[in-house]
């Protein structure tokens, strides 16, 4: 009976292992990655949101302190 093992791993085998961890270690990189991106993109909406309620509350409170114009009336016409 001969085995056809060798003893020790194949230099395919050997190949793929090494494959799979740069793939793993690439893929880990990646989602990091993404992770502060998404991050920072929050970081920056949360300082516009706050950018935009800031001037929208002063603009509210610049039309409060302008007077108010009278309304002009309506003339009524009369139908013929």
């Amino acid at each position: 009976m001969n085995d056809k093992r060798a003893a020790g791993p194949s230099p395919e085998s050997i190949a793929r292992a090494n494959r799979q961890r740069l793939a793993r270690e690439e893929g880990l990189r990646a989602m990091a990655d993404a992770e502060k991106q998404a991050a920072e993109t929050r970081k920056n909406m949360q300082r516009l949101r706050a950018l935009r309620e800031a001037r929208e509350a002063d603009e509210t409170s610049a039309r409060a302190a302008l007077p108010q114009p009278a309304k002009k009336k309506r003339k009524t016409r009369i139908a013929r």
